[in-house]
């Protein structure tokens, strides 16, 4: 049990955390700053940059009481703030290889105006 602890919240292959967002288990938040977030984003996630959430923001009221999957570029991101979600009694989850891999692996990304997006 103490070896759980020290590796901290799990993490989720991206097309597992596309089947949850999409079926509403969970809820993904990508946690990229805004120029990342508006250059592509995955169409289901909610957005909250680490750096908020690292200031103290609050979570947007949608998350409450749900499961958060967090993601970010590359993966680093979202493993430090699904650990700081968790410290805050959040039951998260972060996506391996970021939106890198997600875009990789054929998923969908929104971009402006609802066209195709890029990973910056």
């Amino acid at each position: 049990m103490f070896s759980l602890l020290r590796r901290g919240p799990g993490r989720l292959t991206p097309q597992s955390a596309h089947q949850q967002a999409g079926d509403g288990t969970a809820l993904l938040l990508d946690v990229r700053e805004t120029p990342e977030w508006n250059a592509g984003h995955a169409p289901d996630a909610l957005h909250l940059p680490l750096s908020r959430l690292l200031a103290g923001a609050p979570l947007p009221a949608a998350v409450q009481g749900r499961p958060v999957v967090a993601i970010c570029r590359s993966g680093h991101r979202s493993r430090q703030a699904a650990r700081l979600l968790a410290g805050r009694g959040v039951q998260a989850t972060d996506v391996i290889g970021g939106m890198t891999a997600w875009a990789r692996a054929g998923l969908p990304v929104s971009g402006p105006g609802g066209g195709n997006g890029a990973i910056a």
